[in-house]
């Protein structure tokens, strides 16, 4: 059993890092993990809180390492969200939940699908990355050019990568709307429309200042670990999962969920071919009940 340390906000891992942890909707509700995007937070977008009373749902997020109020895990790879994971169902007792993942969270979910069979009843990974060294994928292929400088970047000059970054992240920090004005030409009229909405622009302002607050090592991280090895093999995973695309997305192409869909046994695979990346934040409320409708009330385990 892990050694932890309880408060009401956070937990301590074996190794004594922080995990800021956040709950939304039923405390007595089925639990979901809420795995946030890149750069992302606890606070990120999610359906609100009378929606997840209605459906009976308890949603759980956490800072990944580096973010917000977690503590950062140098040289962390997309497997090792399984140890937080269970480091914070343990605290809240649970033993069976299911996980959900958006853009840079989504391979962190198909993480803890393949590695916690046991524990997990349900994945979903929305507008997902596959590895960078998926066989017979052009990885690149579909990408917005921003994005495929970017990820060159982490590849071939990693040191070159941080040191433009750490800037980069202290302005989005002083204001969070650069980040939505660096990806304005990149997005699609649909997406313009989702993240212009008021509520939606202010839950993803206050997600990437609370991402970037201490730290811009939560992004760095991220963006080594997704284009690394990922340390675990997704045709390996054996419980169901909802693989969500969107057919316009050029941050995340399609290509990449249905070279997932391909390997992931009995994997569901929907794909909205008008839809782009943002549209996913207004799928989480069906891809919810997906995940919930095998999901029963949460067992409690000894801590």
């Amino acid at each position: 059993m892990h050694d932890l340390v309880r408060t009401p906000d956070h937990v301590r891992t074996a190794d004594g890092r922080r995990l800021r942890v956040e709950c939304a909707g039923d405390p007595d509700g089925a639990p979901v993990f809420l795995l946030h995007g890149m750069p992302g937070s606890r606070v990120g977008p999610r359906p609100r809180s009378m929606f997840l009373y209605h459906r009976g749902a308890r949603l759980i997020s956490y800072d990944r390492p580096g973010y917000g109020g977690s503590d950062r895990r140098p040289g962390r790879r997309v497997v090792d969200v399984v140890e937080d994971v269970e480091v914070v169902a343990d605290a809240l007792g649970l033993d069976r939940f299911a996980v959900v993942g958006r853009s840079g969270g989504a391979p962190h979910a198909l993480a803890c699908a393949a590695l916690l069979p046991h524990r997990v009843t349900r994945a979903a990974a929305l507008v997902t990355l596959a590895p960078q060294d998926a066989e017979g994928l052009d990885w690149f292929a579909g990408m917005a050019p921003h994005n495929v400088r970017e990820f060159r970047q982490v590849l071939t000059d990693p040191r070159g990568f941080v040191a433009k970054l750490i800037p980069r992240s202290a302005a989005i920090r002083s204001d969070p709307a650069r980040l939505l004005d660096e990806l304005r030409g990149d997005l699609t009229a649909e997406d313009r429309l989702i993240v212009s909405d008021t509520g939606i622009r202010s839950m993803l302002l206050r997600n990437y200042h609370e991402a970037l607050r201490t730290s811009p090592y939560g992004w760095i991280d991220d963006a080594l670990a997704l284009t690394g090895p990922w340390g675990f093999d997704p045709a390996r995973i054996q419980v169901p999962v909802l693989l969500w695309h969107a057919g316009k997305d050029v941050f995340t192409p399609s290509a990449h969920s249905s070279w997932l869909a391909d390997r992931i046994p009995r994997a569901v695979a929907v794909c909205e071919p008008a839809a782009a990346h943002f549209a996913a934040i207004r799928a989480l409320p069906d891809v919810l009940g997906w995940l919930l409708a095998a999901t029963g009330p949460p067992v409690a385990s000894a801590v």
